[in-house]
């Protein structure tokens, strides 16, 4: 295994790592380490199927990256201005205090904005859940996407 073929499977595996640790864009390390791969092996491994699956697979991963909570929010019931105010306080949470912060971050902004706007409680509630189970499911479903794009490329530089 050549020096290139360990950096793209190291850049898989900071993918992986990369969902769950704050900023950094799991997905597209995914995707950089597969391409290097494939530009390394003149293009030849993974096959053009496999790149082109993997490629989907990535963006889909950077899509539920940025979209996940607030479909789920949306989905909960949120109007557009609690998603968008969940957005920036949980980024900005997410800066000074972690991920820890984030999801707290978020759950609060969606419950006070929505109560606010409806004042009810229960329906507030709900959608805070929603939009904090939606945070989770896409973490975890970008762990199992990139962890699958490391599992190819792994099999690819071996076989």
């Amino acid at each position: 295994m050549d020096a290139i073929a360990l950096l793209a499977i190291a850049l898989a595996a900071l993918g992986v790592v990369g969902v769950v640790v704050p900023l950094l864009p799991g997905g597209l390390l995914s995707l950089v380490g597969a391409y290097l791969y494939w530009w390394s092996t003149g293009y030849a491994d993974p096959s053009l199927p496999v790149l082109v699956t993997l490629t989907a697979v990535g963006l889909f991963t950077v899509i539920i990256d940025y979209f996940g909570g607030a479909i789920a929010a949306r989905a909960g019931g949120a109007s557009s201005l609690t998603t968008a105010a969940a957005v920036v306080v949980g980024l900005v949470l997410l800066v000074v205090t972690g991920p820890v912060g984030f999801l707290l971050g978020i759950a609060a902004t969606v419950f006070v904005v929505e109560f606010v706007r409806n004042n009810d409680p229960e329906q507030s509630a709900r959608v805070a859940l929603y939009a904090t189970a939606g945070v989770l499911a896409s973490t975890v479903m970008q762990v199992l996407l990139t962890g699958a794009m490391l599992v190819v490329l792994v099999l690819a530089v071996l076989f």
